[in-house]
């Protein structure tokens, strides 16, 4: 309605033609989250009795017309409009407009800040807005100042690295590409593992915003244990983070996922900026709000501000560590989309690991950097294993219809290692090869035979003299079926678990316990094991974890994940004060397991097709080949970081690989491959938002059949996930006496604590019930399983947990563990240790 007579009152009163009013319209006509559809428009152009009461249409017209004039008196637009006719605002503008708006209309309506009447009567229109403003204080923007000196005097300014280290050859070149660009855009770091790209992008994030006029930086990682590991070091370079504002403020920042109130870092910040915006002192002079909290708490000022924790607006934070997600609903259809639009259009975007998205996520991906790009907003993209023809679908993504087909081809064609490719906006793409850092790993790769007597021996063969072994398994049944085997050997103390299995806690727990023990030296001197000590892992182990292992053994997987795997390998120089390696293990080596080498071509184990497909699991093997060898001088071993990139662009390019005998079973899962890509494609453009179009087209419809809210929810994320819907619970335990309590042996004192029943838990209480959050693996994931376990999981309903001011618990699925830790739920046995996490089995 507010589009409508916008647009009518330019049209009657100013002369505009329709056309020329949609594209300002369309901002009054989105603000309330979804804008109007053309048969919206059309509709209520018909029915004007909902615009103007019958009989008294004249004096709504008066009214109406009364009411934007004043508002663009105001204003003082009234003089500007005859030149606006001829404006064609970008789509961009045309969100980042309304996004504007959205803000601007839930600060002005909030009544703790603008009191209604009687309670304002008497008070002037400045000293309410004054009082306002000071009330909500939201934190300033980042004002960058650009580091001028030497890359290697920023790095040693900005970051807290060990003794005696250096920068790398790669973190200089991209300090130096970064500033040589003549408008920040988009960086893509190819380099190792442990190269430091995470600081590397730090280092430029701050150029590009200080360039671009960046206000903060958004960082997404693959998932919420990367971005709680990715939390503190984002505060800690905060930290040393110059200002141009000389007083060096506030600065607001974000955990960007569901489960951010669980981790003691942000809690700590939420507290130093809690306040309430209620306690505005409305004296008729201007009152000053009263913080409610000491903010002496946040070091360095940083704060985790209560008006922008809402889920919609917490994303307008300056500085955020979020899921990719949170990124990708930027291209999904939904409520306030606007709101994210411009959120992020003031931001230099950091996306890490980008090899770890399959096709459907990267499709969204795709369609947000094209919205990204036209914004201009400057991007910084890392992988340490990259295929080229996505180096490639990235750059084209981003520069838009700027880019040549003749650019892109050296983009995809570009050899060398490590690698940096710049998209500048309006097309310049420039591709450079950074010198080798001289770490250098040679890694042996053996087969393995696929059997748990086998693996038992060899390990028992490798450990006699101590050490501390890897094993990596692609499915969480494969992990603990191989722990419990290999404890009979090695005894219960030597072999441990780490999988996504665990509640949250627990899970933490594992995190911090792994790089206490087999971390850096400087952080497991004194911890390590002596030996032998095995870790069997999942794919948990592939990523962000900083641990350091003597021997690795790994399931097949996608090479550029088993390259990931093998980055946990003799990733640290260890002396004999550091916990020295065992004289059969100073020779880094990789047993690969997890197939029946005996076929043509190898078969995968069953788990491993599921969960990667049978065409990247052959065409790994196929690269793999001619590295696979028995333990001798003579063997092929894999070169790191030389051998990354050649590994990588074969596995995943579009030339045969491996023995002739094999190509038949090969190209028919390359064909069933792509007929998977092409299903994910079409199923992603289903709830996507278009691609930019030309200036002056409205965004009419533009989430029109969209999906509803976006949020970081279960539901949620399958939006842009191609994944199955799975149940995420909060486990307690029932004793004999038939009390509810947190689960027994959780850390810090947080295990076997009573639950009251009759009514809310305590705030303390019902956070450790929701850090007890886990989510149910596959088994759960069918229609029918997945119906027959949300009818069970309701049985256990506590409605005094359902109060209104339940922060933790309303809402929530409850799975009940019995005194033995024990459950049965949808025709399977349950058994809960924190040890071994959650084993799933079917019930007899």
């Amino acid at each position: 309605m507010g589009q409508f007579l916008i647009q009518e009152w330019l049209i009657e009163e100013h002369g505009w033609s329709r056309p020329e009013t949609l594209q300002l319209g369309i901002v009054i006509g989105g603000h309330h989250g979804v804008p109007p559809t053309p048969s919206n428009i059309k509709e209520l152009s018909d029915h004007l009795d909902l615009v103007r009461t019958p009989n008294c249409e004249s004096l709504w017209r008066r009214v109406q017309r009364e009411l934007l004039d004043r508002c663009a008196e105001m204003c003082g637009i009234a003089q500007s409009l005859p030149g606006w006719r001829g404006l064609r605002l970008s789509q961009p503008a045309q969100a980042l407009l309304t996004g504007l708006v959205i803000v601007a209309d839930w600060i002005a309506s909030n009544p703790d800040l603008f009191p209604y009447f009687p309670d304002a009567e008497h008070i002037s229109d400045q000293d309410r807005v004054e009082s306002a403003w000071r009330g909500l204080n939201i934190p300033e923007l980042w004002e960058p100042v650009e580091p001028t000196r030497s890359p290697a005097e920023v790095f040693a300014s900005r970051f807290a690295l060990p003794p005696g280290s250096r920068i790398r050859p790669v973190q200089e070149q991209a300090v130096q590409l970064a500033r040589n660009m003549s408008v920040p855009g988009l960086l893509v770091i190819e380099a190792p593992m442990g190269e430091g790209k995470t600081e590397a992008a730090l280092a430029v994030a701050e150029i590009f915003a200080a360039r671009s006029g960046a206000g903060g930086c958004f960082i997404a990682l693959p998932t919420m244990a990367t971005g709680n590991a990715m939390f503190p070091r984002m505060l800690e370079w905060l930290r040393r983070v110059p200002d141009a504002r000389l007083n060096n403020g506030q600065r607001s920042v974000l955990l960007a996922h569901s489960k951010a109130a669980l981790n003691d870092d942000y809690v700590a910040l939420m507290r130093a900026g809690s306040r309430t915006a209620s306690g505005i002192d409305m004296d008729g002079g201007g009152g000053e709000w009263r913080p409610g909290a000491d903010r002496s708490a946040a070091s360095a000022e940083l704060v985790a501000h209560q008006w922008l924790r809402g889920r919609k607006k917490g994303i307008l934070s300056s500085f955020v560590v979020g899921t990719i997600d949170q990124l990708l609903f930027m291209g999904l259809k939904s409520r306030h989309l606007a709101l994210r639009h411009l959120a992020l259009a003031g931001k230099v975007v950091v996306i890490d690991e980008a090899h770890a998205y399959d096709t459907y996520m990267n499709s969204y991906l795709d369609r947000v950097l094209s919205w990204l790009g036209a914004y201009r907003v400057p991007v910084v993209v890392l992988s340490a294993t990259l295929p080229a023809g996505r180096r490639r679908e990235l750059s084209k993504a981003y520069a838009g219809n700027t880019a040549t087909d003749s650019d892109l081809t050296e983009v995809e064609k570009a050899l060398g290692y490590p690698l940096l490719t710049a998209v500048e906006p309006g097309g310049r793409i420039s591709v450079t090869q950074a010198p080798a850092s001289g770490r250098a790993t040679y890694v042996r790769i053996e087969r393995l035979q696929d059997d748990l007597t086998t693996l038992g021996e060899r390990l028992a063969q490798e450990l006699s003299d101590g050490g501390c072994v890897l094993v990596v398994r692609n499915t969480v049944d494969r992990v603990l079926e191989t722990a419990k085997y290999l404890r009979g050997l090695f005894g219960e103390g030597n072999v441990s678990v780490a999988h996504a299995r665990f509640v949250d806690i627990d899970r933490a727990d594992k995190d911090d316990d792994l790089v206490r023990r087999f971390g850096p030296p400087e952080k497991s001197r004194g911890h390590r094991p002596v030996g032998p000590h095995i870790v069997v892992a999942s794919s948990v182990a592939e990523q962000s974890l900083d641990i350091d292992f003597d021997l690795l053994v790994s399931d097949l997987c996608p090479v550029d994940l088993l390259l990931q795997r093998i980055g946990r390998l003799h990733r640290h120089a260890r002396g004999a004060d550091q916990g020295d390696r065992p004289e059969k293990l100073r020779t880094a080596r990789c047993l690969l397991t997890g197939a029946d080498w005996g076929s043509t071509p190898p078969e995968p184990v069953r788990g491993s097709s599921l969960i990667y497909r049978d065409h990247a699991l052959l065409r790994a093997a196929a690269v793999l080949e001619p590295y696979l060898s028995a333990i001798d001088e003579t063997g092929h071993v894999v070169r790191l970081p030389e051998d990354i990139s050649p590994l990588v662009q074969a596995a995943y390019g579009s030339d045969p690989v491996g023995p002739p005998e094999w190509q038949e079973v090969m190209e028919k899962a390359a064909t069933a491959e792509a007929l998977h890509h092409a299903k994910q494609e079409e199923i992603a453009q289903d709830f996507q938002i278009r691609d930019v179009g030309k200036a002056g087209r409205a965004l009419v419809g533009w989430v029109d059949a969209g999906v509803g809210d976006a949020d970081d929810t279960r539901r949620g994320r399958a939006q842009v996930r191609d994944s199955r819907e799975t149940l995420e619970v909060l486990v307690v335990q029932r004793r004999a006496d038939g009390t509810l309590a947190t689960l027994p042996g959780l850390s810090r004192r947080r295990g076997g604590l009573e639950l009251p029943t009759d009514a809310l838990p305590e705030p303390k209480l019902g956070r450790i019930v929701a850090g007890s959050g886990l989510r149910l693996p596959y088994h759960f994931s069918f229609p029918a399983v997945l119906d027959r376990a949300i009818d069970e999981l309701e049985r256990n309903y506590v409605p005094a947990w359902q109060a209104k001011d339940s922060y933790w618990l309303a809402g929530e699925l409850v799975l009940v563990l019995d005194e033995n830790c024990r459950s049965s739920l949808a025709g399977f046995d349950l058994r809960y240790t924190s040890t071994d996490g959650l084993e799933v089995t079917r019930a007899e």
